[in-house]
């Protein structure tokens, strides 16, 4: 069966009950996700015992809110439209990932998905060797090309997966973010909170996620059917906290409208179906370092 098959044979009930969304469990799983980001951003403002120690991991909690960004451009962690707007933006200016473009770059990876030519995700090149994986995890090339996007944006120039009618939108984010960043930056002057905080942390926390985003399609067959293209990880419960249960990355890929906190649900009722999984982070590591020389 492919995924359209599954779908198209849930019971109608049994659907709806999965793609109901609720402000209150968006909002108390938002509420975990900064209270671990407030817990060890205290202890580095308040330079307790060990603080430089503590950056990466507070650099992880900041990088993962990606995830969430990434569930707002679906409009499904919150029932209410506003919020998931308010809290994407929010999101992407933490992490320099403008959230209007980001809805449209990642509109078009779901619909092409895995496909050659045609998913952006995979216009970067290939990670053919060990090389070229480590240099893919250390974040830099991501930095990179963040820049470059902004450069593109604040221009007025993008792909043609973002419509006509929202490209003024996307153009003025930027420059608005632009000018945010402008006024980070000014503060540095003043004192060094948002660069021990902020700046620092992500830098040292991207590698963590793209450790993670790569188990998601990586070396899967390049096929239309999302039960072989996307992959879903098993792993313990902090990391699938962290990343709004998206490890269940079949799961989301079939159903997109599914908000986080019902992917388990559906993991349930989809399990033997799925075709393409990992026991956990670093077997999946294990395994695609392997096949690279």
């Amino acid at each position: 069966m492919d995924h359209k098959g599954f779908v198209a044979g849930l019971d109608a009930g049994l659907r709806a009950d999965l793609l109901r969304r609720s402000d209150l469990a968006g909002l108390r799983h938002l509420g975990l996700h900064l209270g671990l980001i407030g817990v060890t951003g205290v202890w580095i403002g308040l330079g307790l015992p060990f603080w430089p120690l503590v950056l990466p991991l507070h650099g992880v909690f900041l990088v993962f809110l990606f995830t969430l960004e990434h569930e707002a451009t679906h409009k499904t962690p919150f029932a209410s439209a506003a919020l998931n707007e308010a809290v994407g933006r929010a999101c992407g200016f933490v992490l320099l990932l403008p959230f209007d473009w980001f809805r449209y770059f990642h509109l078009a990876h779901h619909r092409w998905t895995n496909i050659a030519g045609q998913d952006p995700e995979l216009a970067g090149a290939p990670l053919l060797t060990r090389w070229h994986w480590l240099r893919h995890v250390s974040g830099l090339p991501y930095w990179a090309a963040e820049v470059r996007l902004f450069a593109e944006l604040v221009r007025g120039r993008m792909a043609d997966y973002v419509p006509q009618g929202a490209r003024g939108r996307v153009v003025r984010q930027a420059r608005w973010m632009m000018l945010g960043y402008a006024a980070v930056g000014l503060s540095l002057f003043v004192t060094p909170a948002l660069f021990w905080l902020w700046l620092v942390p992500v830098v040292l926390g991207q590698p963590f996620l793209r450790l993670y985003l790569l188990a998601e399609h990586g070396d899967c067959p390049q096929v239309a059917n999302m039960f072989l293209n996307t992959r879903t990880t098993f792993t313990g419960r902090l990391v699938r906290v962290l990343a709004w249960n998206m490890p269940y990355h079949v799961e989301h890929h079939v159903m997109p409208g599914v908000p986080f906190f019902r992917l388990p649900a559906l993991h349930r009722v989809m399990k033997d179906e799925l075709r393409v999984t990992a026991a956990g982070y670093a077997a999946f590591t294990k395994g695609y370092l392997a096949r690279r020389r």
